[in-house]
């Protein structure tokens, strides 16, 4: 179970936090309510192999439908303004 705690109550209860994310799975810690850090298990962390390989990303990537002969060359505004790409001069 994916537990919230604002930031004082995970303070005041670190070791708690702790406990269930190695008991429990992911902690969230939120700020103002906004989700800000998750206290995960490194045992967890390191399974994953990698910072997001659990969150599906990687394999909606890999399923995209290959592009033969790569990208078509995207045309680049140049009018006045636009500031230069770098290596443009």
């Amino acid at each position: 179970m994916n537990a919230v705690w604002q930031v004082q109550e995970a303070k005041n209860h670190f070791s708690e936090v702790i406990d269930r994310a190695l008991h429990e799975g992911p902690q969230t810690v939120t700020r103002h309510g906004r989700p800000v850090v998750r206290v995960v298990a490194v045992a967890d962390e390191g399974a994953r192999k990698g910072p997001h390989a659990g969150d599906g990303f990687v394999e909606f990537l890999l399923s995209a439908p290959k592009v033969e002969g790569g990208l078509p060359e995207m045309p680049r505004d140049r009018s006045e303004g636009r500031a230069p790409l770098f290596g443009e001069d």
